[in-house]
């Protein structure tokens, strides 16, 4: 047999490491468009706002890796794929054939249609090769607008506030970061960030981005004065990477549509990753978390089903955590309350602000703005989550209540 897989980031490396288990034997074909070594999307900002200094930071992965585990490499991109003659057309002209095929091509980032955006100057902050282009600009004095305040957005804010820059942050939406944060939690990282020194305007519609004789960057939105900056970064959304897939027989909404096992709706194709909407713990069917720890949940469960040893994934749990402008941000879960919810609310002084919301006294969703140290709360309330397990205690007593209960 001989398994293809599309792809070279977390998903494909962790179904790869689950077959290779129990198989070592079985052909595996790796194709990605990037370069063969693989490397982590999340370090980018750290890299650019100098937490580290050397490029092999940020690597995962040993330069041997494939050798090792006996993988054929081909770095090239699928363009179509034939999914009645299992085939696949790569760009080059060449042809790949295949018995069962995995899907891990991840995202791209969402470009909104205003004009100017192709000029110089403009980039996003997801590849390496974005981090290379970015990082000549990330010096001291340099103006830069990040355009969007989603999770990339502002660690690109973040590093660029840290190496000196003068940053400008324009959001459409009248808060920041809707998928991440509770409104008080945004209000309170607002709040920091402006006391940071970052310009940040809410319910602003970029219009126009003009080029310069100087090489500047002239930004034009409605109502505002015009703002002008050495460079911009776009972080507005993401997409699926699921153009090569369009006329086959693969059901796909947003991304591609795959049940508990990571199966497509046709046979012998999988899916894993941020190109995919599968289950959650909720229940709901079909929902895409393009988040790093579900594309690693995903790719082990899509390499055990791919070599026969049948396991349901027990569906997505979303979860951020990061620190930037000095405070730690973090969510799980649905953390934006319903009319049916209980809300629990802590506000805890210098150590920061956590919310636990409930639904028949089991933990649906949490969120923090503080200390780092509150992170282990959210942590032990994950598998609680994951679990629908009851909480038996009083507001008050919530966190001694999770240091006893931190084995579920």
């Amino acid at each position: 047999m001989k398994l293809v897989i599309i792809g070279n980031s977390a998903a494909a490396l962790n179904a790869i490491e689950k077959i290779r288990k129990y198989d070592k034997d079985l052909k595996i074909v790796v194709i990605s468009k990037e370069k063969r070594r693989a490397y982590s999307r999340v370090l980018l900002p750290y890299y650019l706002r100098g937490k580290f200094k050397a490029r092999e930071n940020l690597y995962i992965r040993d330069e041997i890796y494939y050798e090792e585990l006996n993988i054929e490499y081909i770095e090239d991109e699928v363009v179509k794929l034939d999914d009645s003659n299992k085939k696949l057309l790569l760009r080059n002209g060449g042809n790949i054939s295949f018995d069962k095929l995995l899907i891990t091509t991840g995202s791209s980032p969402f470009k909104p249609p205003i004009k100017g955006l192709d000029n110089d100057g403009i980039y996003h902050m997801w590849t390496f090769e974005d981090a290379v282009k970015l990082e000549p600009y990330f010096k001291e004095g340099n103006k830069v607008l990040i355009l969007g305040s989603g999770f990339v957005s502002l660690q690109a804010a973040w590093a660029a506030l840290v190496k000196g820059l003068d940053v400008y942050v324009y959001e459409l939406m009248p808060r920041i970061m809707p998928r991440v944060l509770d409104d008080k939690s945004a209000g309170i990282l607002m709040e920091q960030m402006i006391k940071l020194g970052v310009d940040l305007k809410l319910k602003i519609s970029t219009q126009e981005i003009k080029k310069l004789e100087n090489g500047k960057l002239k930004v034009c939105a409605k109502g505002e004065d015009d703002v002008i900056v050495d460079f911009i970064i776009v972080g507005t959304g993401v997409k699926p990477n699921i153009k090569f897939i369009r006329n086959t027989s693969i059901e796909i909404d947003r991304g591609i549509l795959v049940n508990e096992y990571m199966e497509t709706s046709v046979k012998d194709i999988y899916a894993a990753g941020d190109v995919t909407q599968g289950p959650t713990v909720f229940g709901e069917k079909y929902i895409i978390h393009a988040l790093w720890p579900t594309a690693v949940e995903q790719g082990k469960i899509a390499g055990t089903n791919i070599i026969g040893n049948r396991e349901a994934y027990g569906g997505s749990l979303n979860m951020n955590v990061t620190q930037m402008f000095d405070i730690t941000v973090a969510s799980t879960g649905n953390f934006n309350e319903e009319e049916t919810s209980q809300v629990w609310m802590y506000d805890l002084g210098e150590k920061g602000f956590f919310k636990v919301v409930l639904e028949d006294k089991v933990p649906v969703g949490a969120s923090l703005v503080g200390k780092s140290e509150l992170v282990e709360f959210l942590g032990i309330l994950r598998p609680i989550i994951r679990k629908k397990v009851e909480i038996n205690c009083q507001r008050d007593n919530l966190f001694e209540y999770l240091r006893t209960k931190c084995q579920v």
